[in-house]
């Protein structure tokens, strides 16, 4: 398969299992607190690729191990805590729609870090998306609720991070295969850690084999499994056949999933940031008009 072809089915792939996990966060928290959530996404992630990390723990050039270790807390753990303990406060849709942002961050970041150009064109198309998000933030919610600041912050913070990985990974990274360089992450670099926070949330002192604790451990799987572990091999690979922001793009489609499922499962959302992520999506479109306009 060509390198152009297979980039746009990864990144159809990407969408549906990422636009997705917003609404398996919320059904999660729904049997456990966030840091439990957070936690648990990495661990269970570090366990199911712990024999494919061991089997070729001599694949992984040493030279690389601190861009492996903050290409993984800014891409695999930190936001894994950000998106439940914000989505206690704010739906499901509106987390998909935040995390659309992570390409204007892939542009502040590129050029401020890694020297990457920047365009007229990327900068008004951030400014536009920057005004959706401030209508998202202050809009309310489809109940007639009051705008929440510190969850869209914390939203923010959290695809800044992912846009932190995502150069990393494309700036330092390339070298390493993406089986390889997921199995390190999540097995080697972020498994204790996990398991140290998850610790410290009482879990293994308040878990029981009930219907309550075995519903959220399923949908917290499958969130480990497909939404963390399987996706991040593809999204290394999609940076290895594509720019950083071309895969970036998979947040333009993302929360079209993400509120797809939340309506289905009852959400809402005010008039005023419906029009919010349409300006969000609007500036993305904007800065994408021309290919190619990252560059190092």
């Amino acid at each position: 398969m060509n390198a152009d072809k297979e980039k746009w089915i990864l990144l159809a792939v990407l969408s549906l299992i990422w636009g997705s996990s917003f609404i398996l966060i919320k059904k999660s928290l729904e049997h456990f607190n966030p840091y439990q959530v957070g936690a648990l996404r990495v661990l269970i992630a570090g366990i199911i690729l712990m024999p494919v990390a061991i089997s070729k723990y001599k694949l992984f050039p040493k030279r690389y191990l601190k861009w492996l270790i903050l290409a993984a807390f800014t891409g695999n753990f930190i936001p894994m805590f950000l998106f439940p303990i914000a989505e206690t406060e704010v739906s499901s849709s509106i987390a998909g729609i935040i995390n659309s942002m992570m390409p204007i961050f892939v542009i502040i970041v590129g050029a401020l870090v890694w020297k990457f150009e920047t365009t007229q064109r990327q900068m008004v198309g951030t400014f536009i998306s920057f005004t959706g998000v401030c209508l998202l933030a202050f809009g309310g919610d489809g109940d007639g609720g009051q705008f929440k600041l510190i969850p869209i912050l914390l939203l923010l913070l959290a695809t800044l991070c992912y846009a932190i990985s995502t150069t990393t990974v494309k700036s330092r990274l390339m070298e390493v295969s993406s089986t390889v360089l997921s199995a390190f992450v999540f097995s080697f670099v972020l498994f204790f850690p996990s398991l140290i926070a998850l610790t410290f949330t009482g879990f293994f002192s308040t878990f029981s084999l009930d219907e309550n604790h075995l519903t959220g451990l399923m949908f917290v799987s499958l969130l480990s499994v497909f939404g963390t572990g399987l996706a991040m091999m593809m999204n290394y690979r999609l940076l290895k056949v594509s720019s950083p922001l071309f895969a970036s793009t998979v947040t333009l489609l993302m929360p079209i999933v993400a509120i797809i499922w939340g309506v289905l499962d009852g959400e809402k959302l005010s008039v005023m940031q419906f029009v919010g992520a349409g300006i969000i999506i609007a500036g993305l479109i904007f800065l994408r008009a021309k290919p190619n306009v990252i560059q190092k």
